[in-house]
């Protein structure tokens, strides 16, 4: 329970959900618990494999990998399982607490995730363009602080949010057109003077997001001229084959969260966002492990391993 200015926020918020239309339950859950399902055990079978095999865990793309498995799992299971809890026991509220929580973990995982594909980036630029300085450049006490880097600005980005959202106040509807808690839905519920927030968001929140997706567009420009001077079909398709997974992945989740965020508050659709949300909430942390495992050599040859010892045992 939390006092905001005269109003006793006991009820909290009413989640609306991913569609108005009662009896959609019967084909929602069961689609999204299977999402959520695959989610979790791919990606938890990818971190598993890097782990267990020393030659991937010591290879920069992978350890940057398993970390994004990571932030995959933190950042579907953030949204996905309120959702099915709502969606099966036909009760769309959620906690003042529990509201603020999950926007909470709902940022630091999506901001993570997006600082890692920047990271991931970055390690692909130098391994084609300056490949005699990759040992130096991606080294283990590198890639550590990369990656701590990344979890460290994904959870700070987050906490700034929360603790800002905190101080407002929410005295007239409690209705959040969303199935789960997002910060511009929050933002326009408030009865508080919101602008210093919505300035964060365009500007912050702005560099945040787009400053990884830049990061990741100039190491992919630097790439291409890159591969193409090299003489040889073979070697161009080999460079390529490298970075595939990964392209896909960036079009995947900066595309989709670019287009809902990086906008004022005051144009949020609630249809339209809903239905661009279980594009990065659901869908891509779902099919991150089928894009590196189908499109990577060394992914698949691990997973033989693994399965071939198991059997024997």
């Amino acid at each position: 329970m939390a006092q905001q200015g005269n109003t006793t926020y006991s009820n909290g918020f009413i989640l609306q959900g991913l569609s108005d239309q009662p009896g959609h339950e019967r084909f929602l859950v069961p689609i999204f618990l299977l999402m959520h399902l695959l989610t979790l055990l791919g990606n938890l079978m990818i971190v598993r494999l890097i782990y267990s095999d020393v030659r991937l865990y010591y290879s920069p793309m992978y350890f940057f990998l398993s970390h994004l498995s990571l932030a995959d799992v933190g950042f579907s299971s953030s949204t996905v399982p309120k959702m099915l809890q709502n969606l099966l026991t036909h009760t769309k509220t959620i906690s003042y607490g529990g509201c603020l929580t999950q926007m909470f973990f709902f940022l630091a995982f999506g901001n993570t995730e997006s600082f890692l594909l920047a990271t991931m980036a970055y390690d692909r630029y130098v391994a084609i363009c300056h490949p005699l300085r990759y040992a130096l450049l991606m080294s283990q006490k590198c890639c550590l602080l990369l990656a701590l880097g990344c979890w460290l600005l994904g959870f700070l980005h987050s906490l700034l949010y929360t603790l800002m959202m905190y101080c407002l106040s929410f005295c007239a509807s409690r209705d959040i057109p969303h199935f789960f808690c997002d910060l511009h839905a929050l933002i326009k519920l408030s009865c508080s003077d919101t602008s210093a927030i919505q300035l964060t968001t365009l500007t912050e929140g702005t560099v945040t997001m787009v400053g990884p997706f830049t990061v990741t567009l100039l190491s992919y420009i630097l790439i291409f001229s890159k591969v193409l001077k090299i003489p040889t079909a073979a070697g161009k398709r080999k460079a390529f084959s490298t970075c595939g997974a990964h392209l896909t992945t960036v079009f995947l989740f900066f595309g989709t969260v670019i287009a809902v965020y990086v906008r004022p508050s005051s144009s949020y659709s609630g249809t339209k966002v809903r239905v661009m949300s279980v594009a990065y909430t659901a869908v891509t942390p779902m099919l991150n492990p089928f894009i590196y495992s189908l499109r990577n050599r060394e992914i698949q040859q691990s997973l033989r391993k693994h399965l071939r010892i198991k059997f024997e045992r």
